[in-house]
């Protein structure tokens, strides 16, 4: 938009491509091109980070729109068939979007795989993309009671409670059923799936951890199991230096009663905002 204003006022009207000031011979007068100036410049800056802002919180609200379309007491009280794909459906939502997964490693996950504790779960992944040779690391997933839709512990609780109703709840989704289930699920709030995928949820959560929860891009990939190799990215290198402090161990990234190791840089204590 800014470079077709640009192109217009330039070359269209003649004010070429000098950013806009004052005439010197009439202070009433303004020569240059308008759009090349300091206060579009700010403008179009904020409203990038805006859009940014926008995307990164999308599918986080998304995920709280259809946590309580689902639980709308007309859906959840259906003893059906429906109702149980319904809470497994969120159930997966939540452990995609926390531990950055694929459909395809969450819809292996058995009740076997989830070991819970008094206040939440490890979860001991069978199958990993990036791990095909085993030394997968736990997730350790803790209760988040003041984000109740992305709580996967309340999740799995009601589709473990769930999955008694039907025989057939023991047969897995597959990757297309899955697919074609959130779609449907994202229609019923009204928004557009074309956009949408399974990875949708590794895209979301990383995003998540990064804006929200102020992670540093190592924790983020220690957490998911990425490769901590950024050797071809010299601004990585730059953000992740071989003498950072250790980070916090691995079982308590999620826990609510651990203070981050990560002092502030504005007040130098261990707050959330570090």
């Amino acid at each position: 938009m800014r470079a077709a204003m640009t192109y217009a006022f330039g070359h269209l009207q003649g004010l070429g491509n000098l950013h806009v000031h004052e005439s010197e011979l009439c202070s009433s007068q303004m020569l240059g091109n308008p759009s090349v100036s300091v206060e579009v410049s700010s403008y179009m800056c904020s409203l990038w980070c805006r859009k940014v802002r926008l995307l990164t919180n999308a599918k986080n609200h998304i995920l709280k729109r259809m946590y309580h379309f689902n639980h709308c007491p007309d859906n959840w009280a259906i003893l059906d068939y429906l109702a149980w794909r319904t809470r497994c459906l969120h159930a997966a939502y939540t452990i995609a979007f926390l531990c950055m997964l694929c459909s395809d490693e969450v819809l292996k996950i058995q009740l076997h795989d989830l070991h819970f504790f008094s206040n939440g779960l490890i979860l001991m992944l069978p199958f990993r993309k990036t791990h095909q040779n085993g030394d997968i690391k736990p997730f350790w997933l803790w209760i988040m009671p003041t984000e109740e839709h992305l709580c996967a512990i309340q999740a799995i609780a009601e589709w473990i409670a769930a999955s008694k109703i039907l025989t057939e709840a023991n047969q897995p989704l597959t990757s297309e059923q899955f697919l074609e289930l959130f779609c449907n699920n994202l229609l019923d709030i009204g928004v557009d799936p074309s956009s949408y995928g399974t990875h949708s949820f590794q895209h979301g959560g990383c995003q998540y951890l990064h804006i929200e929860r102020w992670w540093l891009l190592h924790h983020i990939c220690e957490w998911g199991g990425w490769s901590l190799k950024f050797t071809n990215l010299m601004i990585v290198k730059y953000l992740i230096s071989h003498n950072n402090d250790a980070t916090e161990p691995h079982e308590h990234f999620f826990n609510p009663d651990c203070s981050p190791s990560v002092k502030c840089p504005h007040c130098g204590r261990s707050c959330p905002c570090a």
